[in-house]
């Protein structure tokens, strides 16, 4: 299998300046992940699930530790790569999918999805088409297409944040509480569009509110509750 992440002994902590104290989010994580594999975070409130996440994305630094991507131009350690590098990665091959919108004024729905396939070379007329596809699917109005989505509901929202953030198939993707608000068809087409990236060999790491959710594409969990942290992840292979 190709590996796509090896995580070694990652640590994070923050520095509560106001209490003079620093606080642990995680230590010591190690794990590795593999094209069309699906690992789930698990862990109770507060054990560092989402910030694992933000790290690995490097929205947040690691106190210490290894992030060693392995991208389609070699592998690179996101724990100390340069910003430009960083940012060059989100655009081509590392996505991050959360249950909220930053959505642009004066910006249509159509627009905002259309957005990372034109980013990536795709001809404009061919983007938007593809993007009332997946609009289309994950269940938002035909009507509000061409409406900015800055005027929609927050269950609205986050349809167009999905599909903007899966039109494009990544190496790694990222999965923060995706679910969440969503109703019963979007969270299907979800699932579906989960799998079949997976099934195209995208590596995805998750965080899910109701991990049944996505049971069928879970190959391994981690559980980052810190009594928990020095066993070795539980492996359940989804047959």
């Amino acid at each position: 299998m190709t590996l796509v992440l090896d995580i070694r002994d990652l640590d994070k902590g923050f520095t509560m300046h106001h209490l003079g104290t620093k606080m642990a989010a995680f230590a010591g994580i190690s794990f590795q992940l593999h094209a069309g594999e699906f690992l789930l975070l698990k862990g109770r409130n507060g054990a560092g699930k989402s910030t694992l996440l933000r790290t690995l994305y490097r929205s947040y630094l690691p106190g210490s530790g290894e992030i060693l991507f392995h991208s389609s131009h070699g592998v690179i350690d996101l724990a100390r790569a340069a910003d430009v590098d960083v940012s060059f990665l989100r655009k081509t091959e590392v996505g991050f999918v959360t249950q909220f919108l930053t959505a642009r004024p004066r910006v249509s729905a159509e627009a905002l999805v259309a957005e990372p396939l034109r980013l990536s070379g795709v001809a404009a007329g061919e983007a938007l088409e593809e993007a009332r596809h997946w609009l289309d699917a994950f269940g938002v109005k035909r009507a509000l297409w061409a409406a900015y989505p800055t005027t929609f509901s927050g269950g609205e929202q986050q349809k167009v944040n999905l599909a903007r953030a899966l039109i494009l198939p990544q190496r790694l993707l990222l999965l923060d509480e995706p679910t969440a608000s969503l109703d019963a068809s979007a969270r299907a087409a979800l699932i579906d569009r989960l799998a079949e990236l997976k099934a195209k060999g995208t590596a995805m790491i998750g965080v899910f509110h109701h991990p049944g959710d996505v049971a069928q594409l879970i190959n391994r969990e981690i559980d980052l509750t810190p009594e928990t942290q020095s066993q070795e992840e539980r492996e359940d292979v989804v047959v």
